[in-house]
């Protein structure tokens, strides 16, 4: 068996790309021989050589990096994309080959799946968000801030003012939409979905064509002791600083609490933050190592107060494999794996709850409970690199035919 992993980028600069990766170096080390195709020349994670894995970029620019209508233009349809794809899985070997994709919207687009379903090798899709189907991809009204409640591409959904940017970038982003829905009419292939949260906000949405399964992302930790949680440590918000995301909710409660507030990441909420909280530290991004260190420094608490449906995110199960706390939106996919008051918090993604539970993790030893906690049940089922590939595998035989597809795993 070969695998060929698909996405926009070769770098792990954000969640989708990020697992991809994992993903390929999980399998390369499971024996499989694997292929990364990537739509933007640009930065190539170090691993995907190390592991052996060979790479190919198709010289696509990312659509932020075009001008307006030239990235409009490729973002609903990019045939140059499609045309270069094309002839790199033409290239490949007759025979027991899989096509994963992870990523499509900032350089491939819609125009590739017709390539890809054309093709002789079985297809699975991660679902890392919701762009199969809402235009926005996050099924989130940006103008109301709170989870979205129209179909995609309904009459309600295309005149919705719910884009995070514009009223054009909506129209674009309906039209792109309409592209995958077009270009995937009717068509059987594999998805595959990485929580609970996301295939109950997405399933209803998809056709019946479709082969719908559960994998968890990979969660990239090495095992160790229970972080000692430092009782004077902050409570740290990781990832991209958006309303979305909940950054402002954080420093909101934090000071609400009295409870100093970290964020590592960056993005528009930055100022807002800063606004909300003065006292804020405000660290911008870190390395995968150096968060590792801060969790075990100087971290109280992890906050994940995502008001989306968010399908993760990572951060908790990383925080939770170094046994650290965590507090989490009753919204996100993660809560899936938080016991309430045993191994964290989990609270809807508003200023009242989220300010109690702030309270109630800053109490002498209530954190360092919480986080022994957390760490002793993440290492029962670890979400490890090793588990991940193996599912994966799982999921290709079925694809190749050679066992039955899974449907959960």
């Amino acid at each position: 068996m070969r695998v060929v992993i698909i996405a926009d980028f070769a770098d792990a600069g954000g969640g989708a790309q990020s697992v991809a990766i994992q993903s390929a170096v999980a399998l390369a080390a499971a024996g499989t021989p694997v292929t990364y195709i990537h739509a933007v020349d640009g930065p190539v994670d170090p691993r995907l050589g190390q592991s052996g894995i060979a790479h190919q970029g198709l010289g696509q620019p990312d659509v932020w990096d075009r001008p307006a209508l030239a990235g409009a233009v490729a973002g609903i349809w990019n045939r140059d994309a499609a045309k270069r794809l094309g002839a790199v899985l033409g290239s490949l070997p007759a025979g027991d080959t899989v096509l994963h994709l992870h990523q499509w919207t900032r350089a491939f687009s819609p125009a590739i799946f017709p390539v890809l379903l054309r093709s002789p090798h079985p297809l699975a899709v991660t679902l890392h968000d919701y762009f199969m189907a809402c235009p926005n991809g996050v099924y989130y009204r940006f103008d109301r801030g709170e989870p979205c409640r129209l179909t995609p591409l309904s009459a309600g959904c295309i005149v919705a003012p719910c884009d995070p940017r514009s009223a054009a970038h909506k129209a674009i982003r309906v039209l792109r939409a309409l592209a995958t829905r077009f270009a995937t009419a009717g068509r059987a292939f594999d998805v595959v979905h990485v929580s609970d949260r996301g295939a109950e906000t997405l399933a209803p949405f998809l056709p019946g064509s479709l082969r719908q399964h559960r994998i968890p992302n990979p969660v990239a930790a090495e095992r160790g002791p229970s972080a000692e949680v430092a009782q004077d440590g902050k409570i740290a918000f990781i990832g991209r600083l958006t309303r979305e995301k909940g950054a402002d909710l954080v420093a909101a409660a934090g000071r609400a609490a009295g409870v100093p507030t970290m964020f590592i990441g960056e993005g528009p909420a930055a100022d807002e933050i800063l606004r909300i909280d003065p006292g804020a530290e405000l660290l911008g991004w870190r390395s995968g190592d150096e968060v590792a260190a801060l969790l075990r420094q100087r971290v109280l608490a992890v906050a994940a107060p995502s008001r989306w449906y968010e399908t993760g995110p990572l951060t908790v199960y990383e925080a939770m494999a170094a046994g650290v706390p965590v507090v989490v939106s009753a919204r996100a996919g993660a809560a899936e794996t938080v016991r309430h008051g045993e191994t964290g918090l989990v609270v809807e993604p508003e200023l009242g709850p989220l300010t109690a539970a702030f309270g109630e993790i800053s109490q002498p030893g209530r954190a360092a409970r919480l986080g022994r906690a957390a760490h002793e049940r993440y290492w029962e089922a670890p979400l490890s690199a090793q588990m991940h590939a193996g599912r994966l595998l799982a999921l290709y035989g079925g694809m190749l035919g050679a066992a039955p597809a899974l449907s959960q795993a």
